[in-house]
């Protein structure tokens, strides 16, 4: 689980990264970054009904929150991020999921 440090938690700061961070959509998520307003990257999660029932949502955040807690171990610079899960993110594999949200949650071009 990620620490109460590197989670956002209010509405607010999700409607903030999510209308004016910089956006990029992929195959599996729709990411926005914003500047940090914190010393810590912090990370934001939307799962949808969209994706299915509770069990496939939960399941899919978990593995979300999985790649983000790395992420933070490997000492990724502050940010606030959010990322929302699109309906193929169901049937994604664990490493083109991570590289997605990796690539950008670290500034990388995909």
């Amino acid at each position: 689980m990620l620490p109460r440090a590197n989670r956002i938690i209010t509405g607010a700061d999700y409607r903030r990264v999510s209308r004016r961070g910089r956006r990029s959509a992929g195959r599996f998520t729709v990411i926005s970054v914003a500047a940090a307003t914190t010393d810590d990257a912090r990370f934001g999660f939307i799962v949808t009904r969209k994706l299915g029932g509770a069990v496939v949502r939960n399941r899919v955040r978990r593995r979300l929150k999985a790649i983000a807690r790395s992420l933070v171990d490997q000492g990724m610079p502050p940010a606030d991020i959010v990322v929302r899960a699109l309906p193929s993110s169901v049937t994604a594999d664990w490493t083109s999921l991570q590289d997605e949200v990796s690539a950008v949650a670290l500034g990388r071009s995909r």
